[in-house]
């Protein structure tokens, strides 16, 4: 069977008209070129070998989402330095102009004049914001960041925000400082990316104290579960979150095939259709308004 019929397969016997996607990259060639340099080589946030499986030319890749029955995804882009967001933010602009099937992505880094080019973004149609702790080293409350939290929480805003310590952790991950910036900020609309991986417990506390959302990107897989696994204690709290909890992939930076991830999850102890079909589709319909 190949790789489109099983996805199809899964959302179908849900019921579902397809899947939304909320945590897929596209990104410019060259910046996107330097991101698998750095998975190939096992960087040292990475610390393991880590093929990438879906490494073909951008107009394949969005094939392959389409033919999966993905029926909207993110282009996340994110920086490592300064003077590199508001430049990632006008090619994702542009990006999703070209592709009416991305919801229009945009990002930010601790600098100044970041709340100027987030405003430009949210009033040039923005829907979702990338914040990568990990990579780009720095900490959430930073005050060059009050601007931008506040407009985004302003806005209602999603951000798919990588601050788990997992695959290996940076300077600012765990969920201290994403506490310390809920209580500044607490009506952010944060989606923890990776399910806070390997912090599930603590992120899983933010989720019922605050009500952030997680994405499930990577997690429940056997390549992540081999060193990260998630704590068989907290399946129950996994179902009650299940309003608060997206399908997010990492395509195309995944190391195995996107139907082994979406298997993955309708194998989960306990989980039932309800909760499958709010994670594949219901929730990231409510929370972006898609139909």
């Amino acid at each position: 069977m190949d790789e489109p019929t099983s996805v199809h397969q899964i959302w179908k016997a849900l019921g579902l008209p397809g899947i939304f996607d909320v945590h897929t990259h596209f990104m410019p060639k060259n910046v996107m070129d330097k991101v698998w340099q750095y998975f190939d080589a096992a960087g040292p946030l990475v610390g393991r070998p880590w093929p990438i499986t879906y490494r073909t030319d951008e107009q394949a890749r969005l094939q392959t989402l389409r033919s999966f029955g993905v029926l909207a995804f993110t282009s996340l882009v994110y920086p490592h330095k300064p003077a590199m967001a508001a430049w990632l933010n006008q090619w994702a602009a542009q990006f999703a102009a070209d592709t009416p099937d991305c919801l229009s992505t945009a990002t930010f880094f601790p600098e100044p004049g970041a709340a100027d080019y987030v405003g430009a973004a949210l009033a040039g149609g923005a829907r979702v914001f990338k914040a990568h702790v990990q990579v780009g080293g720095y900490d959430p409350t930073d005050p060059l960041l009050d601007g931008v939290w506040g407009a985004l929480a302003e806005t209602g805003t999603p951000i798919v925000i990588h601050c788990g310590s997992g695959p290996q952790p940076g300077a600012h991950t765990g969920p201290g400082p994403v506490r310390a910036l809920l209580q500044r900020h607490p009506g952010l609309q944060l989606i923890v990316a990776h399910m806070g991986m390997a912090e599930y417990t603590e992120f899983l506390d933010l989720a019922e104290r605050f009500g952030v959302y997680l994405d499930t990107t990577m997690a429940f897989t056997a390549f992540s579960e081999e060193t990260m696994p998630f704590p068989a204690r907290e399946y129950p709290r996994l179902r009650g979150c299940g309003d608060r909890i997206l399908w997010g992939s990492d395509f195309p930076n995944i190391p195995y095939g996107y139907a082994e991830a979406m298997t993955a999850l309708t194998r989960l102890p306990g989980i039932d259709d309800d909760w499958l079909r709010g994670v594949f589709h219901d929730n990231a319909a409510r929370i972006f308004g898609l139909h």
